[in-house]
């Protein structure tokens, strides 16, 4: 009776530290497959494109605003891609990757990332990547108008703040511009 006891022990002993025993799969991701997911996926490819995409945006912005006042110089356009194109040729875009490294390993598992790498690997996956740049872009020209326009309402509105707060301090007014 005795030995059995002491085989049981024995056996739960050596059975508990399996179960104690995190499965590989569930293991948080590594930095290194984080890495591989980001290469994969082309991260820093991307976000130099969504900056190009980015820069263009500005530019129809900007030639938009020249045609709406006249009273802006003839190279205004010109003036603000100089200006992105500095801005664009010292942004950290390799420090903005690596900082999402840990982001990602508090997110995914390294099972989660084997499967992104899987998908992002196959056919539909290199399409998806292929095409997410014009994706991108596309949709950012099919929503400007809508920003445009929320832009400019809160311009009025921030104008007409202004312009009730200084008739508010020119009469002497201790009232409070009204909220929208």
């Amino acid at each position: 009776m005795r030995r059995t006891k002491l085989a049981l022990v024995a056996c739960l002993l050596l059975i508990c530290p399996s179960f104690a025993q995190q499965n590989p799969a569930d293991a948080p991701a590594s930095r290194e497959d984080v890495e591989k997911f980001m290469a994969v996926t082309q991260k820093r490819e991307l976000a130099v494109s969504m900056m190009a995409t980015m820069k263009k945006q500005m530019h129809q912005m900007a030639v938009e605003q020249a045609k709406k006042n006249p009273n802006l110089p003839t190279d205004f356009a010109a003036s603000l891609d100089r200006v992105f194109d500095d801005l664009l040729k010292n942004f950290p875009i390799d420090e903005m990757v690596e900082a999402q490294v840990p982001v990602y390993q508090k997110h995914f598992t390294h099972a989660d990332i084997e499967t992104l790498v899987a998908f992002y690997s196959s056919p539909t996956g290199s399409k998806y990547l292929a095409e997410l740049p014009a994706i991108t872009a596309e949709s950012m020209q099919a929503m400007m108008p809508m920003v445009q326009k929320m832009m400019a309402k809160a311009t009025d509105r921030i104008q007409e703040q202004v312009a009730q707060a200084q008739k508010a301090a020119d009469t002497g007014s201790t009232k409070k511009p009204r909220e929208n």
